[in-house]
Parts: C-alpha cells; structure tokens; sequence
C-alpha cells in the first residue's frame, strides 16, 4: 500500500481509475523520456462536468483530504502577480524505504465547467516542472474525464520507477480517490438539486 500511495503522490494522478464505483477506466498509458514522465488517462464518471469540475476546484474546506490520506494540505493563495489563481498543496508518501513531502505551488487556467490547467511555479515546488490538465465533457449519464500530466521532479527517484511500474501502481492504487472524487461529485449534485426544489 505504501508503494501505491507514493507513486500516487509523485504523480498527483488522482483522477485516474475507479473501483467499486461507475467510474470506468478506458486507457491509461505511461511514458517516461529522460526525468520527464507523462500520464494520459481517460475515464468516466457518473456525475455531470460541473460537479466534478466544483470538486476539483475546491482547494480549500479540507476537500483534498477528503480525496485522498495523502494530501496534508490544499488551499488558495493570493493570486500571482498578473492576477492568475495559485493554489498550494502537500502530500506525503513513501516508495518502500523511500519517503518524502512533496509541496507544489500552481498557476490554475480554467474554462468552467470543462477544463482545468494546474502549471507549477518551480520556484516554489519541489518539481522541475509540472503541468496537469482535466478535461471534462458530458457522456452518456456521466462525464469523460481526461487527465493529461507531464512533471519531472526536482528530487531523485529510485531507477526501477519507470513507466511499466507506474502504471500497474496507476490501475490498482488509485481507485479509492477517483472513486471518492466521483462520490463527492453526485453528493454536491444532489444538494444542488435539492436546493432547487425548495
């Protein structure tokens, strides 16, 4: 569990498959060029776009936590110089005797309710570079979400950690929080709906 966790963390892929829920993962694929890795996952879940959409944007209010025991800490900063939204989070995890606290800081792009862009401010992050983007559209009675991530992280990792290792910890350690992301999803969309019946 704790080698699942980690590469979880490295990878800030939270969004990747489902278990026990209607989140259905489609494909995954893993590369890796040099330090630099890339994750493409398509998925579906079973909550509209912005549902989803308002749960992932919900840095503050110990949402992340929610998500996922890894995240420690999530929340807005001041926005950036030229008025973009920053976000900061810290997760922690351990890769068998290998264990670390990873914080990022991110510059957020979105177009509510069906993409967001999270770019990582290096001076402020333990990744050289990182970039993460959802892309949400309504499918069937759900959502298909697909998350594209490039990082290369400012600290070492062991050389087994390449991308037949990280998939096959993708597709079985992270069920629990896209699953936890997509029953978040459908409770906000119930309150929502609630809401307006009153």
């Amino acid at each position: 569990m704790d080698t699942q966790r980690a590469l979880i963390t490295i990878l800030a892929a939270c969004c990747v498959v489902g278990y026990g829920f209607a989140a259905t993962l489609k494909t995954v694929e893993v590369k890796r060029d040099r330090d630099r890795y890339q994750v493409v996952a398509d998925t579906h879940l079973a909550a509209p776009p912005s549902a989803i959409y308002a749960i992932l944007m919900d840095f503050d209010n110990d949402r992340y936590q929610q998500i996922s025991e890894i995240y420690k800490e999530s929340s807005y900063l001041p926005p950036d110089s030229d008025g973009t939204p920053l976000v900061y989070t810290r997760v922690e995890g351990c890769l068998l005797l290998f264990c670390r606290s990873m914080r990022r800081v991110e510059r957020l792009e979105v177009m509510k309710p069906s993409f967001i862009r999270a770019t990582t401010v290096p001076e402020r992050s333990d990744f050289k570079y990182s970039m993460a983007e959802w892309t949400l559209e309504p499918e069937g009675d759900g959502t298909r979400v697909v998350y594209r991530m490039e990082m290369e992280p400012s600290f070492w990792l062991p050389p087994f950690v390449g991308p037949w290792f990280l998939k096959r910890t993708l597709l079985h350690g992270a069920p629990a929080a896209v699953g936890r992301i997509e029953e978040l999803a459908q409770a906000l969309e119930q309150r929502q709906a609630a809401a307006i019946e009153r």
